[in-house]
C-alpha cells in the first residue's frame, strides 16, 4: 500500500489514445520529474495538462496528463493518469520510462483493491466493477451498475442491522441483567425474530436465481440423435454457418458453442454430437461430450425429426432428460407429419425465417424472462455472495433447532452471530487476505 504503481488501464494495440494510471503517495512527484510542461506538483486537482513524457533528454511521446489529488479519487490516492497516443510501441515505451523511475507496475486489480482497502468501495461493489467491464448484455451491465451503486449492500446490511439489535439484546441480558430498559430474550419470544432473519435471507436467495441468470446466462443443450437437424438449429439461432451440416449421420462429433441474446439474456447454445451407439471411437467420444453437456446445462432441447417415426434412440433420450428442465422439440415441421407423440411439444424449422419463434417463445416462458428483463435488478449474483447468504441461513437454521431443544439463549447466540460475520463478509466488512487475493486476481491490470 505504499508503493507508487502504474498500469496500462486501456485495451493494447492500435487506437488513438492509451492511458497510463498511476496512484500512491509519490504518483505526483514521481511523473513530474519525467513531464515536461507545467510543475505538476503545484497544479490545482481534477486538471488537464499538456506537455511531453522525456526520459534521459528523449521525447517519448507527447501526452495530455490528468492530476487527481487525494482523497476524491477511484483509490483515495493521489492518481496521475497520462493520456499517451495509442499503440502497442509508445504505450509500452511510456509503462517502461515510469517503471525505471521507480513506479512498480501493479498487479491485476490492485486500484480496485486499493480503493477497498480505503473504503472507496466496499467489497461487493467492488467485485462488481470487475462484473461491469466484463458484461456482455445490457441486463448484465445493469445488474453490475445496481451493486456498483451500493443499492446491494443496503440489502446486506439492513438484514445484519436485524441481527445485530438481537445480538445486543441477549449481550445486554447476559452482561447487565439488572438493566430493565433491555428486552429480556428468552426461548419464548426468539423463534419469532430468528424467522423474521430467516425470510429476509430466504428472499435474498430467491432473487438471486435473477441476478445468476443475468450474469451467467442460460447454457442450453441442444441433443437428438444424428441427423435430426440440431447443427441446423445452431446455425439458425446464431444467424451463421457455424456448425458443419450434410445429410451424413455422425457429421458433427464435437461440441460447437456459440451465444445468443433473447430479452437482454445471454442463451450459451451448446450443439452435440448425436446420441446414438456406435463403434467409431472419434463419434463415441463425441457421444460421450454430448451426455456431459447434457447433464451440466441449464436447459435441454431435445430435437426430434417430424419427418421420422419415433425411435428406442429418441426415447433413451426422453429418458436421460426426463428429469432435467427440457423443451421436446420437432424439427422439420414443413415436411410431411410421420411422428407420432403424445407429451407438450413445441414445433418448427430452419427453413422459414420465423420456424424458431415458437421455440424462442417457449425459453422465454420457461424462464419468465419477461418479469427479468422489466424487474430493477437490485439483486445478489456473484456466485461467492449467494454462498455465503446460504451458510448464514444454515446458521440461523441451526439457532432454531437449538431453540427447539431448550439450549441456553448464550449458546444459541453463537450461530447467531456467525450468520452476522458470514453476511460481513459479503461487503467485506470482514474478510481475509487469501480472499482479496483470490478475488482481484481475476480483475485485468490497470483496474
Amino acid at each position: 500500500m505504499n508503493d507508487t504503481i502504474c498500469a496500462i488501464s486501456t485495451a493494447l494495440g492500435v487506437g488513438a489514445i492509451s492511458i497510463i494510471r498511476v496512484s500512491g503517495e509519490e504518483a505526483i512527484a514521481k511523473v513530474a520529474n519525467l513531464f515536461d510542461g507545467k510543475n505538476l506538483t503545484e497544479v490545482e486537482s481534477h486538471t488537464i495538462h499538456y506537455g511531453h513524457i522525456v526520459s534521459n533528454g528523449e521525447v517519448i511521446d507527447e501526452v495530455l496528463v490528468t492530476v487527481l489529488k487525494a482523497p476524491k479519487t477511484y483509490t483515495k490516492e493521489d492518481i496521475v493518469e497520462i493520456n499517451s497516443h495509442g499503440g502497442i510501441s509508445t504505450t509500452k515505451k511510456v509503462l517502461e520510462v515510469l517503471i525505471e523511475n521507480g513506479i512498480r507496475l501493479a498487479e491485476p486489480g490492485e486500484f480496485t483493491k486499493r480503493a477497498f482497502l480505503n473504503g472507496r468501495l466496499d467489497l461487493s461493489q467492488a467485485e462488481a466493477v470487475n462484473s461491469l467491464i466484463k458484461s456482455e448484455t445490457d441486463l448484465e451491465r445493469k445488474l453490475a451498475l445496481n451493486t456498483l451503486s451500493g443499492k446491494v449492500s443496503k440489502k446486506i446490511n439492513k438484514v445484519r442491522g436485524i441481527i445485530v439489535e438481537l445480538l445486543a439484546n441477549i449481550e445486554v441480558n447476559i452482561d447487565f441483567p439488572e438493566y430493565e430498559d433491555a428486552l429480556e430474550i428468552t426461548l419464548e419470544n426468539l423463534p419469532p425474530r430468528l424467522k423474521e432473519i430467516k425470510t429476509e435471507l430466504e428472499n435474498l436467495l430467491e432473487e438471486s436465481k435473477i441476478g445468476k441468470i443475468v450474469e451467467n446466462g442460460i447454457r442450453v443443450a441442444i441433443v437428438g440423435r444424428p441427423n435430426v437437424g440440431k447443427s441446423s438449429i445452431l446455425n439458425a439461432l446464431l444467424k451463421e454457418n457455424k456448425a458443419i451440416v450434410t445429410d451424413i449421420a455422425g457429421t458433427t462429433r464435437d461440441i460447437v458453442e456459440g451465444t445468443v441474446e433473447l430479452k437482454g439474456i445471454a442463451l450459451k447454445f451448446i450443439d452435440t454430437a448425436g446420441i446414438r451407439k456406435t463403434d467409431d471411437i472419434v463419434e463415441k467420444i463425441g457421444v460421450d461430450k454430448s451426455i456431459e453437456a447434457l447433464n451440466s446445462a441449464d436447459l435441454v432441447i431435445h430435437v426430434l425429426n417430424n419427418n421420422e417415426e419415433l425411435t428406442n434412440e429418441d426415447k433413451e433420450i426422453m429418458e436421460k432428460i426426463k428429469d432435467k428442465t427440457h423443451i421436446t422439440f420437432i424439427n422439420k415441421s414443413d415436411l410431411p407429419t410421420k411422428l407420432k407423440i403424445d407429451m407438450d411439444v413445441v414445433k418448427g424449422n430452419t427453413m422459414d425465417i420465423n420456424g424458431l419463434n415458437e421455440l424462442k417463445d417457449k425459453i422465454v416462458e420457461l424462464f419468465d424472462l419477461e418479469k427479468i428483463n422489466n424487474s430493477n435488478l437490485e439483486v445478489v449474483s456473484s456466485a461467492r455472495e449467494i454462498g455465503l447468504i446460504k451458510e448464514a441461513l444454515n446458521s440461523i437454521n441451526q439457532a432454531l433447532d437449538n431453540v427447539s431443544v431448550s439450549l441456553p439463549v448464550d449458546m444459541i447466540a453463537i450461530d447467531i452471530k456467525k450468520a452476522w460475520d458470514l453476511l460481513g463478509e459479503i461487503t467485506g466488512e470482514s474478510y481475509q487476505d487469501e480472499l482479496l487475493d483470490t478475488l482481484f486476481r481475476e480483475f485485468c491490470l490497470g483496474k
